[in-house]
């Protein structure tokens, strides 16, 4: 009974975000997408298999999508963080639609070659590219903190599910009506979430400061990510995974009509082995995570993808194919299953959009070269090498977890909290700088290992946020007197630094406290930097302390 129990359990956690109307509505309306995603896809792929001789541009198509998503991702995670992620969703659906509907009018005139199939498959990457950050990152919007692993499962689960049954669906509808028709059932899907978007409203959590400039949310996204060791071992993971794994989904075209001699028919069935084994593996991923870690579950993924690549490189068989296919993609939904949420509960909501976009972009990247990189094994040696030399590949990054181990799961307090605004002396402008910050610790000699711990660990903290130039000094006169020294470039620097501070990040103030042994508070002092002999007005140098 309790193994009945257990597992009810893990399949009502796993569809417990479904209860919530507005993720529900958008997750359906994102299957009914992605399944004319899926068709466009298919007829893509195969249209351009059948007027192009060459490997580069069949495996080219993949390449087209991803590419864009490369480029443009880092700009619309930070678009994502500094204005309404519902908003920047509905411009990247339009984008893609736009591209759908063009496509269409030209395959239905006749006026199309394989440069201008790649052209229009760029463009619905482009919009590809600012919807999966909104989307992603509008998770943590809609839905509680807990629910957020299962959600990301769901839409992966979701999107697998559409794998397993469009790209067989798109195999008959190219098969017996043309990629006409295929097109237009894709366009008529992308109007559906356009509409699922205007019916359904949801908000980030506001900001009492004004919006970041662009530069400015560029680069605090990437110094955020670059501090963050979780976020970097997971997208180290995801490009190196990319780059090796693509190469099931790349060349199966080739491997459909040239090692199987079939059709489009053939192609849809091998996409549906693929999905199949993602589905499964979506399904039962609350499951996996209980038995096995993150980083085991990876590198088994990993294995399981080169297992399916050495299959589909010796195989005349489609079943076998097929088969082969299902473990292949149960190890694609786990890997970026885990590697998704793992980038999501290790981002504050402040920057999830522009952490979520630089995986995106990096793995993007990944997946791009490694599809032009197997297209070019392939077309000058044989799609059999490619696949075989793909598979070495990906157990060297199954190995590669000894150096960048995936972490457990941590479902800590990521929201940032509320910051009263000190009262200065001087009326400051936003833009007034640089900021010195000076906080003050008396530390007995006693706890001076612990506290310089704790201070390795408040300086990436601090650093993550805004901080420069952070140091920390002894006083020689006084030994037990310690401080920690920082500047933001600006006032608006400095607020904005303390409002991403997260409760987890507070837990260090509150270890450090601990350690300190003065009758008050530590103290800190806000200065103002005025280089002797500025024509800078007086009543810009200030100097104040406070205690917190």
């Amino acid at each position: 009974m309790s193994r009945v129990a257990d597992a009810a359990s893990v399949s009502s956690a796993t569809f417990a975000p479904l209860e919530n109307p507005t993720f529900r509505v958008i997750w359906i309306a994102a299957q009914v997408s992605s399944l004319g995603w899926l068709f466009q896809t298919v007829a893509v792929s195969w249209l351009m298999a059948t007027i192009s001789n060459s490997e580069v541009m069949v495996a080219l198509v993949q390449t087209s999508t991803t590419l864009p998503v490369f480029i443009l991702s880092i700009f619309a995670g930070a678009i994502a963080d500094n204005f309404s992620r519902r908003h920047v969703m509905a411009i990247g659906w339009c984008v893609i639609a736009l591209s759908s509907i063009t496509l269409t009018a030209l395959v239905g005139l006749g006026i199309y070659n394989p440069w201008m199939i790649l052209a229009f498959s760029c463009l619905a990457g482009c919009g590809a590219a600012f919807t999966d950050p909104a989307w992603h990152a509008s998770v943590g919007d809609i839905l509680r903190k807990r629910e957020v692993p299962a959600a990301v499962t769901l839409i992966s689960v979701g999107y697998n599910a559409m794998r397993s049954i469009g790209p067989a669906l798109g195999g008959v509808v190219v098969a017996s009506f043309g990629p006409l028709t295929a097109f237009a059932l894709a366009t008529l899907t992308y109007l559906a979430m356009l509409w699922a978007i205007g019916l359904c409203k949801w908000s980030g959590r506001s900001s009492p400061l004004p919006r970041e400039p662009m530069t400015t949310a560029i680069h605090d996204g990437a110094r955020f990510t670059v501090l963050s060791g979780e976020i970097k071992a997971a997208i180290a993971r995801g490009t190196l995974f990319g780059l090796t794994s693509i190469s099931i989904l790349a060349l199966l075209p080739l491997v459909a009509r040239d090692q199987l001699g079939g059709g489009p028919i053939v192609y849809g069935v091998l996409m549906a082995g693929f999905g199949a084994g993602a589905l499964c593996a979506g399904i039962s991923n609350n499951a996996l995570r209980r038995a096995l870690s993150q980083e085991r579950l990876t590198t088994l993924a990993c294995i399981a993808c080169a297992a399916c690549c050495l299959a589909l490189a010796f195989t005349p068989s489609l079943v076998v194919a097929a088969i082969a296919l299902t473990l292949g993609g149960a190890g694609w939904v786990v890997t970026w299953t885990g590697l998704d949420v793992s980038i999501q509960l290790s981002s504050p909501r402040w920057v999830v959009g522009r952490t979520i976009s630089i995986y995106s972009a990096l793995s993007s990247g990944g997946i791009a070269a490694g599809s032009w990189l197997w297209g070019v094994v392939a077309e000058n040696y044989s799609v059999a090498l490619a696949l075989e030399s793909s598979a070495g590949a990906l157990l060297v990054v199954a190995a590669t977890g000894l150096l960048l181990p995936i972490r457990q799961w941590k479902e800590s307090d990521q929201d940032s909290l509320g910051f009263e605004t000190p009262v200065l002396a001087l009326d400051l402008k936003s833009r007034s700088g640089p900021i010195v910050v000076k906080i003050e610790y008396s530390v007995p000699e006693t706890n001076i290992e612990s506290f310089l711990d704790q201070m390795q660990e408040r300086r990436r903290v601090q650093r993550r946020v805004g901080a420069r130039h952070w140091n920390l000094q002894r006083d020689l006169l006084e030994p037990s007197q310690w401080t920690e020294t920082f500047r933001t470039p600006t006032w608006m620097d400095y607020l904005r630094l303390n409002h991403r501070l997260t409760a987890a990040d507070k837990e260090v103030d509150q270890r450090l406290l601990d350690l300190h042994a003065g009758e008050f508070p530590p103290r800190t002092r806000l200065s103002i930097e005025r280089p002797t002999g500025s024509s800078r007005r007086r009543d810009q140098s200030v100097s104040l302390f406070f205690r917190r």
